[in-house]
Order: structure tokens, then C-alpha cells, then sequence
């Protein structure tokens, strides 16, 4: 059902997927707030938010893990091989290990808890828009502790020594400039070797980055060349 009032130039297209329908219209109103952002629909499991987004074509999903009939889990990694251009960002209250890996492994772009404020869900859903990953603060903590506890093994890609390094350092969840601080480089050179290992790997987002080191912790050379 469409959610929105009149027509916005531009709207990032969105539906809502939750199995509590106060939590579902309460997000739905608050998000349709926001001018350029149209909740075209909203789905109470993923059974229907599969149909539902296979109907309305929207940029992204803002999904629930645990519901009835088909999980969030599923959905998004039925919604991943139908349609791969929608970014899936999951809004849940669970923030345990097999939560977040599940998820990520499904192919979510970001992952946020349901204690994100309004500002903080609007800009993950324009940051989903634009292909960036999105994570909880404490998520992303939990991610680097998963990382760099993971056993060493190689990557297949045959990325340069510093491209490795920057792949691992994304795993840990850093961003571009604290990359860059962290090898004294600038940011511009970091999104460039970015750019590149994106290209030899395949990956999308950051997110398909940080999927890949957690199930593959690569071994990043101590004094890497320039």
C-alpha cells in the first residue's frame, strides 16, 4: 500500500517489513516523513515482503529477523537472488553473533538495532540507497572482535600487499579517513586501492568486505609497500 502523501522528486522507494504492526506503522509514518523517502508498502513477514518488493521494485528494505513464516534471514537471501539490486538493512533487537553473521551472510548492506533514533535509521536507509553498508555502532565492535579472532588463511584474489592490509582493516570496520590515519596515507590513495580490491574481488559494498574477512581472515604483511 502506498504510504505516501503527495509526490517527492527523487524518493528513495522503501518498504517496511515487521511482524508488529505498531512497530511496522509506526516506522512506516515516521520514515514517510522524511521528503525524500516514500514507504511504497509494508510487509508483517518475509513471505510477503518477498511478493511485496517483487511488486513494488523498492531501493530498500528495512527488515525484521525474527518473524513467522519466513524469517528476515530468509527473506533476504531470497530477496539477494531475485533481486539483487535492492539493499536490505535489517532493524532487529537481536544483536547476537548468530544474528549479525546470519544476516550479513544473506546478503544485508547494514544492520541497525531497534534502539537507532529516527535520524539514524533515515540516513542508514539514504546511505543503503547508495550501495554503503550500515552498522550499529556496538555491531561493528562486535564484528572486529569476530574478525580478529578468525583463523589465518589466504585470499584468492590476488590483491597487492597494501590492498590486502586495507581489506582486513575494513573488516575491523574502520572508515576511509581512519584507514588512511592508520598508514599515514591520505584518503584519496585509500579509496583508489579500495576501488581495486572491490574490482579484483567482486564485492558491491563494504559489507561483502566485511562478510569475506569474517569467513576468511586474511594475513596482512607487517610492513606492506606503498
Amino acid at each position: 500500500m502506498s504510504m505516501g502523501g503527495y509526490a517527492k522528486r527523487v524518493a528513495i522507494k522503501l518498504v517496511v517489513v515487521d511482524d508488529q504492526t505498531s512497530v511496522r506503522e509506526a516506522l512506516a509514518v515516521m520514515l514517510g516523513l522524511a521528503e525524500d523517502v516514500d514507504v511504497v508498502a509494508t510487509a508483517t513477514n518475509g513471505a510477503e515482503a518477498v511478493s511485496v518488493i517483487a511488486e513494488y521494485h523498492p531501493d530498500v528494505v528495512l527488515m525484521d529477523l525474527h518473524m513467522p513464516e519466513m524469517t528476515g534471514v530468509e527473506a533476504t537471501a531470497r530477496i539477494q537472488e531475485t533481486a539483487p539490486d535492492v539493499r536490505v538493512v535489517v532493524l532487529t533487537t537481536f544483536e547476537d553473533d548468530e544474528s549479525i553473521l546470519a544476516a550479513l551472510r544473506a546478503g544485508a548492506s547494514g544492520y541497525l538495532t531497534k534502539e537507532a533514533d529516527r535520524a539514524t535509521l533515515l540516513q542508514a536507509v539514504r546511505s543503503a540507497s547508495l550501495g554503503q553498508s550500515v552498522l550499529d555502532p556496538r555491531v561493528q565492535r562486535r564484528l572486529l572482535e569476530l574478525a580478529t579472532a578468525r583463523p589465518v588463511s589466504s585470499t584468492p584474489f590476488n590483491l597487492t600487499a597494501r590492498e590486502l592490509e586495507i581489506l582486513g582493516l575494513i573488516g575491523e570496520g574502520l572508515r576511509n579517513t581512519e584507514i588512511a590515519k592508520r598508514l599515514v596515507i591520505s584518503e584519496a590513495t585509500v579509496k583508489t586501492h579500495i576501488n581495486n580490491l572491490f574490482a579484483k574481488a567482486g564485492f558491491h559494498t563494504r559489507t561483502d568486505a566485511v562478510r569475506y574477512v569474517l569467513n576468511n581472515r586474511v594475513e596482512t604483511p607487517l610492513h606492506p609497500p606503498l
